[in-house]
């Protein structure tokens, strides 16, 4: 109870400092005029003769933006091209893979014979003696 009483306390004593110097934060305001003279914002005016709807820039920009569009499309192209390759070799692969397993099955059908063919001469010879 003592501790929360003395942690209380000190939060209050020490919560003004961090306000001490008032707002941390002045917004600037570059649309008011009233900070310089008028000679001054005649100056300014008389530079700043860019139409609104236009920035600088802006063609630039989009020309960049057509030419990204224009990259992405071919590498989604590519991308289409690549995954029908992969599709096509996965079928392949797949079929060789069933056939493989068919001929390992013939294989050991066929070795099995073999041995049951080399088991009766055996019995056939034994049975001569």
């Amino acid at each position: 109870m003592k501790k929360t009483i003395l942690t209380l306390g000190l939060i209050c004593a020490f919560s003004g400092f961090a306000y001490a110097d008032g707002n941390a934060f002045t917004p600037l305001n570059f649309n008011d005029t009233s900070y310089g003279n008028a000679s001054n914002a005649k100056a300014n005016s008389a530079v700043n003769t860019i139409p609104e709807g236009e920035a600088i820039g802006n063609g630039n920009i989009q020309n960049a933006i057509q030419q990204l569009d224009n990259a992405q499309i071919d590498i989604r192209n590519e991308l289409l091209n690549v995954k029908t390759k992969y599709a096509d070799v996965d079928a392949q692969y797949k079929l060789i893979k069933t056939e493989r397993a068919s001929l390992k099955k013939q294989v050991r059908t066929v070795e099995r014979r073999i041995k049951e063919i080399d088991k009766a001469k055996e019995k056939i010879r034994k049975n001569m003696l």
